[in-house]
């Protein structure tokens, strides 16, 4: 399988981290993908976590399936390349602060002289309008802004910010989607269009309705840590063995058949057990009863019980026993794919599966300029062309023996 992608070419002109990461979401599925990077300061998501023999890790798998070129848009002979690639793409990638492409003359007009289908994604912390449009913006302060961080945390604690790029990660999603909209759109019009993702929305949109809460009784959603204002019990518990899991009763009838396993089926006849609001009005009492089980029994024992019961648990997990648990080995989702540099990886696999078949992964992150030379020849410049743009600084990567 090639994948159902197979048919797009992508040019990733972003950096750190939701433009890289959908650019790698289209990857996944096949799609061409083209990384555009500066001849002397390539991507910063290569020196970010953690590293193994002076190789980033957080590169291999952020930047696999993709093709790397290095080049100084910023001058006029890199412009010149870079709107020679955009015109034979399907979609662009970019975050750069609003008006910088069309300072350097790569604004969406002037790209979409050479290819009228083209998709210029813009993939910014607050935006191309607003007051904001300018300011420098990061994943962390979409998680502040959004209200992610203010509802995040103990009572008695302060706001909390997840440790990884939980803002980012929703908005590569949300940009793939915009990104397939707008590319159906063109199937009706033949004409492409801009896509405007801020960073700071998508988060936003997932936290329920707490606009609508603000707009209509003036409250907002207090910290109330591994609970939930929705239903109860829902926690996390220490087991007997110092182990953690995680516990959840969405469900009326899930929450029913969990107090008869904790030895409280009494309980279920209170009338306040009868929706998911009011038994979290009762979080103390549910939380004791559950917690006091799961406290003197080992984890495989709470997990045992929980599933002849059919009440919904779940180990907490790290990397180690997700690499290890076999409905992950079931589903694919991890992958052992050849690297150049440190043999056979694991990545993940992609975000699901479809009927037909998934893509393969064909490579992990390539070195900066890995493919400059090869993708300026099928661009149409001769190898004396390439020599100059190297010999300029214009463009940089490893020398290919025709240059």
């Amino acid at each position: 399988m090639t994948g159902a992608l197979d048919d797009l070419r992508v040019v990733d002109a972003s950096t750190l981290f939701a433009g890289p990461m959908t650019a790698m979401h289209l990857g996944d599925l096949g799609a061409e993908v083209v990384k555009v990077e500066h001849p002397r300061r390539p991507d910063p998501s290569r020196g970010h976590g953690p590293e193994k023999d002076g190789h980033n890790l957080w590169w291999k798998t952020l930047g696999r399936n993709k093709r790397t070129v290095q080049v100084d848009l910023s001058t006029p002979d890199g412009a010149q390349v870079f709107r020679r690639l955009c015109a034979t793409a399907d979609v662009v990638i970019e975050n750069f602060r609003p008006d910088t492409l069309e300072r350097w003359g790569l604004g969406y007009d002037a790209l979409s002289e050479d290819n009228l289908g083209l998709v210029l994604a813009r993939v910014t912390g607050f935006g191309q309008v607003g007051p904001y449009r300018r300011r420098p913006g990061f994943g962390t302060l979409a998680e502040a802004m959004s209200g992610f961080a203010a509802s995040t945390g103990e009572p008695d604690g302060p706001p909390i910010l997840p440790p990884f790029g939980l803002a980012d990660g929703i908005a590569s999603l949300a940009t793939a989607f915009a990104v397939m909209s707008a590319l159906h759109r063109r199937e009706a019009t033949g004409l492409g269009q801009v896509v405007d993702v801020a960073i700071v929305e998508p988060i936003m949109a997932l936290l329920g309705p707490q606009i609508t809460r603000w707009d209509q009784l003036r409250t907002v959603q207090a910290r109330h840590g591994n609970r939930s204002v929705n239903n109860a019990p829902r926690n996390i518990y220490r087991t007997a063995d110092d182990h953690w899991v995680a516990v959840s009763t969405s469900s009326q009838s899930i929450a029913e058949r969990l107090m008869g396993l904790v030895g409280r089926p009494e309980l279920v006849d209170e009338p306040w057990f009868a929706s998911g609001r009011t038994r979290a009005e009762h979080a103390d009492e549910l939380d004791d009863a559950v917690g006091g089980w799961i406290g003197r029994h080992d984890r495989d024992e709470v997990l045992a019980a929980f599933e002849r019961a059919e009440a919904a648990v779940a180990p907490v997990y790290t990397a180690e026993d997700i690499a290890a648990d076999p409905q992950f080995e079931a589903l694919g989702t991890v992958r052992r794919v050849a690297d150049p540099d440190l043999g056979e990886i694991a990545v993940h696999g992609g975000l699901f599966r479809l009927g037909d078949g998934d893509a393969p992964t064909r490579w992990t992150g390539r070195a900066p300029g890995a493919d400059t030379d090869e993708v300026l020849a099928e661009l149409g410049y001769d190898p004396a062309e390439v020599a100059a743009l190297h010999a300029s600084g214009v463009v940089a990567g490893p020398r290919t023996e025709q240059a």
